[in-house]
C-alpha cells in the first residue's frame, strides 16, 4: 500500500476494514470471494492476523461512552483512509521490527482511529485472563445455526459448513479441522444439477489446523474460512475440500 507501489485498487483496500472486522455481511462476503483468488490480500491480512486481541485495548477510547459487547457493529465506522492507513501503519511497524508488542501499534491505532470504536471489550476470567472478539469468519461460523459436519473415514479430516441463504444465493463459513500441510485446497460447491463451484481457497501450513493433541496452540486451532455461491441452499448436493492437485479430503452432504 505504499505510495511507490503506485495505486492500490479498490478491491485490495478491504482488507484493512476486514481486519477489523467493521465491513456489513455483503461488503465482508464480497471480499471474501475476491480474497479467494488474490495473493496480495492474503498476504496483507496474514499480516495483519493477531489485530483482534490489540484492538480490544482500545474498547474504551475517549468519547466511546459505554464499551460495545461484543457482535454489536460500530457506532462510527473509520473512513476508508483512514482504515488504509491504519493497515499501512501495522505493516510498516511489523517490518521495521516485529519483536516490539502489538500494543505499540495499538497506541498508534488510537491516534488514526480518532472516534468511537466498537470493537470487542476484554472480559477477564477466573484466571485473570481476558476473551477478546472472535475473528469475522469465526463469528460467522458462530453466529450461524445451519450446520452440516463429516469426518472423512480415510483422512480423517473434520469439516463443518454454516450456511446462510441470501438473496443472490448461500454465503457460508467452513471450519476445518485435523489436516496438516503443506497444502492448497478449495472449498467447491456441487450443486444439484452437477455443477461445481470453488467458494474458496486457502494454504495449509505444515503445522495444519485442528489437530488433536498438537504441541502448539497454533495447530491445535481449526480454520474458519468464508466463502459464497449463487446457488441457494435447496439447490446443493454437498461439499468438498479438495486439494490442488485433486485429492478429496472430505465430502459434506447438503
Amino acid at each position: 500500500m505504499s505510495p511507490s507501489q503506485g495505486p492500490v485498487p479498490r478491491e485490495h483496500e478491504t482488507v484493512g476494514a476486514y481486519a477489523l472486522g467493521i465491513l456489513d455481511d455483503a461488503e465482508a462476503t464480497a471480499f471474501e470471494a475476491h480474497l479467494a483468488g488474490c495473493e496480495w490480500c492474503a498476504r496483507q491480512l496474514d499480516e495483519l492476523a493477531g489485530m483482534e486481541p490489540m484492538l480490544a485495548a482500545l474498547a474504551d477510547l475517549p468519547g466511546s461512552g459505554s464499551t460495545p459487547a461484543i457482535g454489536e457493529s460500530l457506532s462510527a465506522r473509520p473512513a476508508p483512509r483512514l482504515v488504509e492507513k491504519l493497515v499501512d501503519e501495522v505493516a510498516e511497524h511489523r517490518a521495521r521490527k516485529r519483536r516490539r508488542g502489538f500494543y505499540t501499534v495499538a497506541a498508534a491505532a488510537a491516534l488514526i482511529i480518532a472516534g468511537p470504536l466498537a470493537v470487542a471489550a476484554v472480559n477477564g476470567g477466573p484466571d485473570g485472563g481476558g476473551q477478546v472478539a472472535a475473528a469475522p469468519a469465526q463469528a460467522q461460523f458462530q453466529n450461524t445455526a445451519d450446520r452440516r459436519t463429516a469426518t472423512d473415514p480415510t483422512t480423517h479430516v473434520t469439516a463443518t459448513v454454516a450456511l446462510q441463504e441470501k438473496a443472490w444465493g448461500t454465503q457460508g463459513v467452513l471450519r476445518l479441522k485435523n489436516v496438516k500441510g503443506p497444502l492448497k485446497c478449495s472449498l467447491v460447491l456441487v450443486a444439484k444439477d452437477g455443477q461445481r463451484v470453488t467458494m474458496s481457497s486457502w494454504s495449509v501450513p505444515a503445522w495444519g489446523y485442528g489437530v488433536p493433541g498438537a504441541r502448539t496452540e497454533q495447530s491445535k486451532k481449526p480454520l474458519y474460512i468464508g466463502g459464497a455461491a449463487a446457488f441457494k441452499p435447496n439447490e446443493i448436493d454437498h461439499f468438498e475440500v479438495v486439494t490442488f492437485d485433486g485429492k478429496k479430503l472430505v465430502q459434506v452432504d447438503a
